[in-house]
């Protein structure tokens, strides 16, 4: 089971655009929090994520930043990783 991510960005920018292409050419569904207008949205992912940067992306409970940092996982292997989730040894039981 892959892990549910989430993407706080804007319309426009061309950092989104271009983490939205990397995801979709995956064929990766994810979350696209817009936060364009709102900007009590945007603190608050700004406080979450400690950058005021868009986009921002989370694997699972993993935060994997901008789109420079969700390309070189891509590039590096390790976005397949953070998509299968922690370890078996590392995962909650029940």
């Amino acid at each position: 089971m892959s892990a549910n991510i989430v993407m706080y960005s804007t319309r426009y920018c061309p950092y989104c655009v271009a983490a939205r292409k990397l995801l979709k050419s995956r064929g990766l569904e994810f979350e696209d929090i817009p936060v364009d207008s709102d900007p009590d949205l945007r603190r608050r992912m700004s406080e979450k994520a400690g950058q005021r940067t868009v986009p921002q992306v989370w694997i699972g409970e993993t935060h994997v930043g901008g789109f420079t940092e969700l390309a070189a996982a891509e590039s590096r292997g390790k976005l397949d990783e953070l998509l299968a989730g922690p370890p078996a040894s590392k995962r909650p039981t029940d």
